[in-house]
């Protein structure tokens, strides 16, 4: 048997989500400082080359297999999120739910970008009930005084935020940290689960490995989005031993193994956090991806690291056990956090003209665009 090989721990990031980045190169923490020097100017809405570089920062957000399943549109003064269905992974998703919530975490992304510049996002939900794929419009209310002073963390913390298949170490100011999850949870219409059964979760993230490295379409789908690094998205496999990966993926059941690893994993993790839902819809699975985001950043900017045990979230004879054993509306994600030794290589990201389009380059009148990058 082949055990828990390390490149088959990296890629098994599929059953949750594989948010790490690649450097943005024209977006940091500067851009905070940039925006304040730019009060002196009126800015009615963003310019599009403000608004280009909110979607680059939004296109970083968290995605089941890295399948990045959005699309954004700049049009004059406002930008739409739209889900790309095309990128959806019908074995592990069937009903989209998590294609929704990694679209909420881009639009956490875009939110938070817009507030570093100095702007008010204004955001509808499901604006068009013909169009189910459109998932948020949002403009802008013109430049505030200040930018928010929890925004320029929160923003820093999205190039330094890592997800992580390894086991991790115990958290300094762990109690601290917690309260400040349960603080950024409540500004989204979430609950969050701090204090959850370990034993019985672990063995409910081993039965869902278990069941899903069992079924044969779940594997071929977990090998399709194997990728080298060069595409872009997917899951990073090296070239020279790709075809080896995804055939061991497709062919042989790790279950057993990962189940083995996954339970432990459970068990040390320093925090869990689980998050639920009243509801379970698109409106509340958007809700749950933008406080995903939320709780990775504040995260991240006190130098923890998340994984991802959605395994009881994603079977669907397991969900409802563990619906009961949560006993507080139904579960969307199990996120185990601590600290790492070392973060390795980020997952790529797609450029902007793969997942953006602008329809028009117009300034309305009387807006006053300051160059600020």
């Amino acid at each position: 048997m082949l055990g828990e090989c390390n490149w088959v721990a990296d890629v098994r990031a599929a059953d949750g989500y594989h948010p790490v980045f690649d450097i943005l190169d024209d977006r940091r923490g500067d851009d905070v400082a940039a925006a304040q020097a730019a009060r002196e100017h009126v800015m009615t809405r963003p310019s599009t080359e403000m608004m280009r570089s909110m979607v680059k920062t939004a296109g970083k957000a968290p995605s089941s297999h890295n399948t990045q399943p959005w699309t954004f549109c700049i049009i004059e003064d406002r930008i739409e999120l739209v889900a790309d269905r095309t990128r959806a992974l019908p074995v592990t998703d069937p009903d989209d739910r998590e294609l929704t919530i990694s679209c909420g975490a881009a639009l956490f992304n875009l939110e938070l970008a817009a507030k570093a510049q100095g702007f008010e996002p204004q955001v509808s939900l499901l604006p068009d009930p013909s169009d189910p794929d459109l998932f948020a419009r949002v403009t802008f209310d013109q430049s505030a005084e200040t930018v928010p002073s929890s925004t320029a963390p929160l923003f820093d913390a999205i190039e330094s935020r890592h997800t992580s298949r390894q086991p991790f170490t115990s958290v300094d100011n762990l109690e601290g940290i917690k309260s400040m999850l349960a603080v950024a949870a409540k500004e989204h219409e979430v609950h969050l689960l701090l204090d959850v059964d370990r034993e019985t979760l672990a063995e409910l993230v081993a039965e869902g490995d278990r069941a899903q490295f069992g079924d044969p379409h779940w594997r071929r789908e977990l090998a399709s989005w194997m990728h080298p690094r060069r595409k872009g998205d997917g899951l990073v496999v090296p070239q020279v031993v790709g075809l080896a990966t995804r055939a061991i993926v497709r062919l042989v059941n790790l279950g057993s193994s990962t189940a083995s690893t996954d339970r432990n994993l459970v068990i040390d993790a320093p925090i869990i956090a689980v998050v639920s839902t009243d509801t379970d819809g698109p409106r509340s699975w958007l809700a749950t991806g933008r406080a995903l985001q939320h709780l990775l950043l504040v995260a991240a900017s006190e130098g923890v690291s998340a994984g991802y045990e959605n395994q009881p979230c994603q079977v669907t004879r397991i969900r409802p056990r563990f619906r009961s054993l949560i006993a507080q509306g139904f579960p969307q994600l199990v996120v185990r956090m601590g600290r790492i030794e070392e973060p390795r290589q980020r997952t790529p990201r797609r450029q902007f003209e793969d997942f953006a389009t602008v329809t028009s380059e117009k300034t309305s009148p009387g807006t006053i665009v300051p160059e600020l990058w």
